[in-house]
């Protein structure tokens, strides 16, 4: 478990720039300190506290913001144990540093891994203030207890605060583990409670920092030109029709990009200048040449085509029960459908963009960054540097699902401001982050299923084919690796005696990285309308068939079937995949929303359930189509995420999904001509508008098992609820993402 030290104040501020004296705790935390940690992530990580003499708790995030509350959340947590007055509690942004391990904000990880060190951080340093407070009053231990920012003497009724008794419990040896007692679910203050972010009022008076807002005085302004096609490079350019550009300081030309791309930057000429639009203007004159490339002559249409024209053979078997094929052929009817989801973008509202300044070996980096240590690895790495000579400030993120994991924006900037010796802001257009991003994986899958008389499945054959993130980091793979084939695939929860799941080869040709909810996607929107259609062949309701196929309350075991199931990198004892929570998520968002009810003309319902990232969603669409254009009315979700620290946050979380989801569903689709992106803004890449976002309720459900992830499993079930409610409202099967290339939308 976790070893809490009192570190110097010194350390303290050199790792968060707190000022002041008092108490200051930090936990050590290794993938020891997590009772339910499956792996090692091969750093310790240091969370730290401070206690101020005028009583103010400083709590340090070591996670980023981007709309999600984890800056809240996690000092919540803290704060509850430690029986802070959360008036009274000062969230401090953690810098980068090895200290704390991975600070990687992805994965719906930051609650679901630091929930229980949290907790115990906060009850240490209660436990240090009520012996300070003890030492004061020459009494027992048990006869004081802390209360809402004080220390109470329960036998003369005094109160000391927290801030008085600071400099006392400084003195003390940190207790051991096993004097650590944390509280029953019955006393949280804080946990389990609406809280509203911290940064709310900042937000809403425009006085929050983004990646975009930062400035520096004496700052240039630098955008880049980068290669239309992966692997692409310079070839020529005009570089005085920049300069000539009034306010262009200069142009530089990056180094060439190599496979594997991983987070460097791609080939590019970037323009500096003094203020942004001539840094814009300035791109416009460069007239640069490109060379030839290998990935040239990718067409997303014809690549899918590919995909799709491999699933009809057997591919490559990843998990196995049973004899399938054998199965299919004494079966009564064989249900046979193909599903295709495009190249995705992330589309922040706020595109990436970093700040970096260069002076006397030392970089340092403000940027909206998800994983701030990586950003100090890649930058380190590209200026010849030791990590610790790169300090990395974060700043709030507009937006991130995923996107801003990646660093080489990052890796931009400070190159720049190496190269021109003065404070460089790098900052993306909408168009640079829509034509050069790590793309969600065009995909194909194919289904084979036999059904007997009765309408029982007796055999399942499941095919998928989509070019592996791996590529990006060996720039050689090309066939799905087991920890993509863990997000919704190889992971099948049903109840069938006879199951073939296999993989096909792809070659990737741009950029594949992840983004919100990543294989998942993909894979429950095959999963979720085969499901509905499965039902239809049987003359079942899609409740009734899911039900069926899901089976009786159990454990699943993907490795019992010879699957390498990865399960988000937790403990399968304490994850376990457990049918009984998700049949529950499912019976609620049906009941709750009225999904078996009848519906109007025209209108439908459409459901469906998936576990991710160690957490069960359920969602229900209704639908309207009329005269060719469908409307979406209504969407329900219902979450069972285990214990929930901000339930105001998780509605939050499953109501961005929903919009997340449902854009995906209705409008979602990068294509590639030439090796080129073809979108460019959101006229062509559109994102749900307010016009068309429906009703939308989350229904949460009580546990008090350990935290789940929240971030990204609401997405995941959306686009399947709302092709199903399509087809129930108008008998039309949709099964080729998105749905405005077969309906008005």
């Amino acid at each position: 478990m976790s070893e809490v030290q009192n570190v110097s104040r010194r350390d303290f501020l050199k790792l968060v720039g707190v000022s002041g004296s008092g108490l200051v705790l930090a936990t050590t935390l290794g993938s020891s300190s997590l009772v339910y940690a499956a792996e090692s992530q091969g750093n310790e990580l240091n969370l730290f506290v401070s206690v101020e003499p005028d009583g103010t708790v400083n709590i340090v995030c070591h996670r980023s913001e981007m709309g999600q509350g984890i800056r809240t959340s996690l000092p919540q947590v803290v704060a509850d144990e430690m029986e802070a007055d959360w008036n009274k509690v000062k969230v401090i942004q953690g810098l980068a540093d090895a200290a704390y391990g991975s600070q990687n904000t992805d994965g719906s990880r930051s609650v679901r891994r630091f929930y229980q060190v949290m907790r115990e951080m906060g009850a240490s340093a209660r436990l240090m203030l009520e012996q300070a407070a003890a030492k004061t009053w020459q009494v027992a231990a048990d006869k004081v207890k802390a209360e809402n920012g004080f220390v109470r003497n329960l036998v003369s009724g005094e109160k000391l605060s927290f801030g008085q008794l600071s400099s006392i419990a400084a003195t003390f040896d940190l207790p051991a583990k096993e004097q650590i007692k944390l509280k029953d679910s019955n006393e949280f203050r804080y946990i389990g409670k609406d809280i509203p972010i911290v940064d709310m009022r900042d937000i809403q008076t425009g006085k929050t920092v983004y990646g975009q807002d930062t400035q520096i005085e004496g700052m240039l302004y630098a955008c880049i030109a980068r290669s239309p096609v992966v692997g692409a490079s310079v070839k020529s350019f005009d570089e005085e029709a920049a300069k000539a550009v009034k306010g262009v300081v200069g142009v530089w030309q990056l180094p060439d990009a190599q496979k594997p791309f991983v987070f460097r930057p791609l080939s590019g000429v970037a323009v500096v200048a003094e203020n942004s639009w001539a840094a814009m203007e300035g791109r416009k004159h460069l007239n640069i040449q490109w060379s030839e490339a290998e990935n040239q002559r990718h067409n997303s249409r014809h690549y899918l085509a590919e995909l799709k024209g491999r699933l009809p053979s057997k591919g490559e078997v990843v998990r196995q029960r049973g004899n399938a094929y054998r199965a299919l052929e004494t079966a009564d009817k064989i249900i046979e459908a193909e599903y295709t989801v495009p190249y995705l973008a992330h589309a922040p509202m706020e595109p990436p963009a970093a700040t970096a300044v260069y002076k006397d070996g030392m970089v340092e980096v403000w940027a909206c960054a998800q994983t701030p240590q990586s950003t100090q690895t890649n930058v380190a790495q590209a200026l010849g540097l030791d990590p610790e000579k790169v300090k990395v400030n974060v700043t709030l993120l507009g937006g991130g699902f995923g996107r801003k994991s990646k660093p080489d924006f990052s890796v931009e900037a400070a190159l720049l401001a190496k190269q021109f010796g003065k404070p460089v802001k790098l900052f993306w257009s909408r168009e640079d982050d829509l034509q050069h991003c790590y793309y969600h994986a065009i995909s194909a899958q194919r289904f084979e299923v036999g059904i007997n008389s009765s309408g029982d499945v007796t055999s399942w054959v499941q095919r998928t084919s989509f070019p592996s993130i791996s590529w990006t980091f060996t720039g050689t793979t090309d066939i799905p690796s087991n920890s993509e084939l863990s997000l919704g695939f190889g992971d099948l929860p049903f109840n069938i005696p006879n199951l073939s799941l296999e993989k096909h080869k792809a070659t990737a040709h741009a950029r594949i990285g992840w983004i919100r909810s990543v294989s998942n996607i993909q894979h429950a929107f095959a999963l979720g309308s085969f499901v509905d259609e499965l039902a239809t062949h049987s003359k079942k309701t899609p409740h009734e068939m899911w039900l069926e196929l899901i089976g009786p309350d159990r454990i699943v075991d993907p490795t019992a079937d010879g699957f390498d199931y990865q399960n988000y990198g937790e403990s399968p004892e304490v994850f376990p995949i457990d049918t009984k929570r998700l049949k529950q998520v499912l019976n609620t968002v049906v009941e709750k929303s009225g999904a078996n009810e009848q519906t109007e003309a025209n209108e439908g319902w459409g459901i469906c359930v998936h576990r991710s990232f160690v957490t069960y969603v359920a969602v229900a669409a209704k639908v309207k189509v009329v005269n060719g254009k469908v409307s979406i009315l209504e969407l329900h979700s219902a979450i069972d995420a285990g214990t929930v620290v901000n339930p105001d946050r998780v509605r939050s979380q499953q109501e961005g999904s929903m919009i997340f989801g449902s854009s995906i569903a209705l409008m979602g689709e990068i294509t590639f001509d030439k090796g080129q992106v073809e979108q460019s803004n959101y006229h062509d890449y559109p994102v749900m508008r307010m016009g068309q976002c429906p009703k939308i309720e989350t229904y949460i459900i009580e546990s008090d098992a350990v935290p789940g992830g929240v971030g990204e499993p609401g997405t995941p079930p959306v686009a399947p609820a709302i092709v199903n409610a399509i087809f129930h409202a108008s008998g039309k099967r949709i099964r080729d993402l998105p749905i405005n290339k077969h309906l008005a939308v």
